[in-house]
């Protein structure tokens, strides 16, 4: 199941291994399974990528990224495949995508021995790229027939628990989730308000886009790391940013308000 409808499907390049997440959600769904220990699976992925980094076991670091990638499309897959909605999957899901880019970069700048203030500077632009990316796409999927609806344009209240999960387990994560995303939605929103109000993006401007998606930005740093580039990881991340006023501007000059 996907969560935008058919009109509205766009070539997403942060998405590649969809078709492999799929497979495994519609093998994993008559099980039982659950959304969010796939979750702890790809996070565990994720930990394992760090400590090859550390190790500079580079090619194998870029290995699990992309396994991590992979596996972060299945837990929806599944979830939407189970009818099983949950606040506490979603929200888990972003924080380890948040902690996880942190820790990425973090072990980089320890293996390469940059400074740690310019590792955060590439945490921060990175997360502000995927801001912008993730803002235009809920947006399409908050306006698509049958689309995913766990995700907000506007995060700012605690949303209720739905029946299959506990409300403090959901306020927790939605604090941490505030706590972490908060600062980067407001960026992004006071950039480009108005873009709230849009029905829909054309598909070439959000193929354009997901260049910004998480899945994308973990392949480039897998290859970096796989042909021996690590180095330029770091600097590469903050210069990468210098799209965001570009995409803003294309918006707001040719994707006028419907």
């Amino acid at each position: 199941m996907s969560k935008l409808s058919v009109q509205k499907k766009f070539i997403d390049l942060s998405d590649y291994g969809r078709p492999i997440a799929a497979y495994f959600a519609h093998k994993l769904a008559p099980t039982t399974t659950t959304p969010i220990q796939v979750t702890l699976v790809f996070g565990v992925c994720g930990l394992i990528a760090t400590y090859c980094i550390v190790q500079q076991w580079f090619v194998s670091a870029g290995v699990f990224l992309i396994l991590k990638s992979i596996i972060d499309g299945i837990d929806g897959s599944l979830a939407r495949l189970k009818n099983t909605p949950s606040y506490t999957g979603r929200y888990l899901d972003s924080v380890f995508d948040n902690v996880l880019n942190l820790v990425f970069f973090m072990a980089i700048a320890y293996t390469t021995h940059l400074s740690y203030l310019l590792a955060l500077a590439a945490y921060a632009c990175m997360q502000l790229q995927g801001t912008l990316y993730n803002y235009y796409y809920v947006i399409l999927r908050n306006n698509s027939v049958g689309g995913d609806t766990t995700s907000n344009i506007f995060e700012t209240k605690t949303p209720t628990a739905f029946a299959t999960e506990q409300q403090r387990y959901v306020n927790m994560l939605f604090a941490i989730y505030i706590a972490l995303y908060g600062i980067y939605d407001k960026i992004i929103y006071s950039l480009d308000a108005p873009a709230a109000k849009i029905i829909s993006f054309p598909k070439w401007f959000m193929t354009l886009l997901s260049i910004y998606g998480l899945g994308f930005q973990l392949l480039v740093m897998a290859l970096l790391l796989a042909t021996g580039y690590i180095k330029i990881i770091i600097p590469f991340f903050i210069v990468y940013s210098i799209a965001i006023p570009l995409f803003i501007v294309i918006r707001k000059l040719w994707l006028q308000t419907n």
